[in-house]
């Protein structure tokens, strides 16, 4: 099997990204995201108050009700910077972040972490899970 470019995996992690953009006339696209994903893969979340942790599908059908009933509008996220490591059929990806928006009304900014695990399967790169945090000066803007 030949070796990935990273190339590959950069397309998964944009995919990842672009799911929840709402800004102007976007819908979420989680629907693409569904494809680069692993059935029944996982995302969690780590904060002061705990851990939260979703099935992809728990996850997605909430984060596209926020993005579509006007509790989160005019959102993205974007990666800053990455790391990516790749051992033949699995891959890890150590990315940081932003993201903006408008949350119940206020404006919303913030940046951390994901750490995004993949493996290659039928000759294409999936998401296993998500691992993320938010930096702690995640808030909004209005309470800075």
């Amino acid at each position: 099997m030949d070796e990935p470019s990273n190339s590959e995996i950069d397309s998964v992690i944009a995919t990842l990204y672009a799911a929840f953009d709402n800004r102007g006339p976007r819908k979420p696209a989680t629907a693409e995201l569904r494809k680069v994903y692993v059935a029944g893969g996982g995302v969690i979340r780590v904060s002061a108050s705990g851990m939260d942790s979703w099935t992809i599908e728990e996850f997605l059908l909430s984060r596209d009700a926020m993005l579509t009933d006007g509790t989160l509008v005019e959102f993205h996220e974007w990666e800053t910077s990455s790391t990516t490591t790749v051992f033949e059929n699995i891959a890890s990806r150590q990315s940081h972040y932003a993201k903006a928006g408008t949350l119940h009304g206020a404006a919303y900014t913030g940046k951390g972490r994901k750490f995004i695990q993949l493996c290659r399967a039928d000759g294409r790169w999936l998401i296993a899970s998500v691992l993320w945090e938010d930096a702690l000066t995640t808030q909004p803007a209005a309470q800075r």
